[in-house]
Formats: C-alpha cells, sequence, structure tokens
C-alpha cells in the first residue's frame, strides 16, 4: 500500500491519505516504538466504546516508522474552529456533550489515572519531603472506573459534519471523572501561550472564557476539582519539563 498525501502534521506524527474512508499516522523516526504501541493498546481498547472517535485498525511499519492505521474523519480541530468563529458557547457545547459521552463509559483495561501521575512526578525539582507531599495528595485523591481521555482539549477534537469526534489516545486511563475535567481545564486554561502568537491577550481571553463555559456545561464547580489541579499543575512540569 502506498500511502497518498499529507493531511496534518503534530509534534510527534504525520497524518496521510491511506486506503479509502482511512488514513495512517505516521511517526517521526526515532519516535519510541513502545508509546506508538501504547497508543494502538489504548485506541483498540476503546474502539468499540459510545463516543464519536475514528476507529484504529492496524499498527504498521513504514519506510523504517511505526504507524497506526485509523479512520478518516474529514473536518477541522475545535480549536481552529473556535479561533476562525469566536463562537464560545457553541464551542464549549461541542466540548462538554463529547467529553460527558466518554466520562459514560467504564473501563479497567487502561491504566490508573494515579499510576500516571506518580510516573511523572518531577523527582528531580523536588525536596524528599515535597516527593512524600505530593504522593500522599496522590493516594488521597478519589478511585473511580471512568474512562477518562488524558488530553481532552480543543486541540485535540475534530468538528466534522456538525459533530464533535476525540482523537489522540496516548493518555488515556480511567479513574474519577472529575481528573479528566481538571486535567481540560488546565491545558486549556492554564498552560502557556507561544510568545510568538498573535494577538496573544485575545487567545488569553478566549482561553478563559472558554473554560468557564465548558465548566458551566459540565455542572463542576472549581472547588470540585481544585484537589486535582494543585497535583495536575506539579506533575506537568515533570511531564512536559520545557513547556
Amino acid at each position: 500500500m502506498k500511502m497518498g498525501n499529507v493531511i496534518g502534521v503534530g509534534n510527534t506524527a504525520s497524518v496521510y491519505e491511506w486506503e479509502e474512508g482511512k488514513v495512517l499516522k505516521l511517526f517521526n523516526q526515532g519516535y519510541p516504538e513502545d508509546a506508538v504501541e501504547n497508543e494502538y493498546n489504548n485506541a483498540i481498547a476503546i474502539r468499540d466504546m459510545n463516543f464519536l472517535k475514528p476507529k484504529a485498525y492496524e499498527m504498521i511499519t513504514y519506510e523504517d516508522k511505526k504507524g497506526i492505521v485509523y479512520d478518516r474523519v474529514e473536518g477541522e480541530s475545535l480549536l481552529d474552529w473556535v479561533m476562525k468563529t469566536h463562537d464560545l458557547q457553541e464551542g464549549s457545547k461541542y466540548m462538554a456533550n463529547l467529553h460527558n459521552a466518554i466520562g459514560q463509559n467504564k473501563s479497567n483495561n487502561v491504566p490508573n489515572y494515579k499510576d500516571f501521575l506518580k510516573y511523572h512526578i518531577p523527582n528531580n525539582l523536588l525536596t524528599s519531603d515535597k516527593q512524600k507531599e505530593i504522593l500522599q495528595r496522590i493516594d488521597k485523591l478519589p478511585n473511580g472506573n471512568s474512562l477518562c481521555h488524558g488530553d481532552f482539549h480543543p486541540g485535540n477534537i475534530l468538528i466534522s459534519g456538525g459533530r464533535a469526534y476525540a482523537i489522540d489516545f496516548m493518555n488515556i486511563c480511567h479513574g474519577n471523572f472529575l481528573y479528566d475535567i481538571a486535567r481540560t481545564v488546565f491545558l486549556v486554561e492554564y498552560t502557556p501561550v507561544s510568545s510568538k502568537a498573535n494577538d496573544k491577550d485575545l487567545i488569553l481571553y478566549l482561553k478563559k472564557s472558554l473554560t468557564e463555559l465548558y465548566l458551566k456545561r459540565m455542572n463542576v464547580t472549581r472547588d470540585m476539582i481544585q484537589d486535582y489541579l494543585t497535583v495536575i499543575i506539579v506533575i506537568r512540569k515533570g511531564e512536559c519539563p520545557n513547556e
């Protein structure tokens, strides 16, 4: 099989036309094979769950690179859509409806969210006392078996035909669903805007406003997710040290 034109380019992979109705997500040369396998296994684990997503079919090697064959979904990211339309009400509706659909699914066949948090503790930046404190905070967080996307933000939502699809299943896990909501709040509101971005003030406004509307639609207050956010903010320094 010969791949076709490139459809999109990300930090870790590029997406190409494949056979009819499918695409090949081809990871960059040198990208860890176990990370590709992890995404594939996660995508297969949720393949038949009840929310909109491109289904995964197989993992292949193409020109010495690892790739995953997915359904092709024509559309644009919710991030691009919001930046184009500034329609925060509809954007938050897309987000909340899709996220609620994800959280309705139950699973113990994907990693526990607490294991993800513990793995990314930035031990090199923390004293031994701080390490113990963050471990205790993680252990005290509620358990659960709700499916959590782990990386749910407008860049990982595709809008196609007026419907929202979830993509990028690298950090799929299970746990209390408030964790996934807190993670989304962090990714949308707390992550930095590039210094090279035009209209930085506008972007910050859109991020903050979209978060508020999303939380309102999820019927979740900031107090309800504060314990999760406190941990996520620390963990992010280990997960993305250059952010």
